[in-house]
């Protein structure tokens, strides 16, 4: 988005809600978020998703935005469908998450190979 001229030029496609954008050098970490689906209907995205063929996803989302690629992402699944913001943490290399109740949390996030 240029400050100045008010234009805006997509960069690449995220397949869910932006929930929170944080920007690391040239790349931006994403949270995108599933939708209610009895909330939000009938927007933009719901026919972009359908013309690529995938679902909305909740998860984070490294964009290069020198390129557009997406070099790192994660999906989150299970009860956790929505995020609301998007925070980084310069050097901190193994967070950790805690649920407000239990250990849930740390039950469903999973890392593949």
């Amino acid at each position: 988005m240029d400050a100045n001229t008010g234009h805006f030029e997509a960069v690449t496609f995220c397949p869910g809600y932006i929930r929170g954008v944080s920007i690391v050098g040239h790349y931006a970490v994403i949270g995108l978020s599933k939708p209610r689906h009895k909330t939000f209907q009938g927007l933009p995205l719901d026919e972009r998703l359908a013309k690529e063929k995938i679902e909305a996803r909740c998860g984070l989302y490294v964009i290069d935005l020198k390129t557009g690629s997406t070099p790192h992402w994660l999906n989150i699944e299970g009860v956790v469908s929505e995020l609301y913001d998007v925070i980084t943490l310069p050097g901190v290399q193994r967070p950790s998450m805690i649920g407000f109740r239990n250990d849930q949390i740390r039950r469903i996030i999973t890392f593949d190979q």
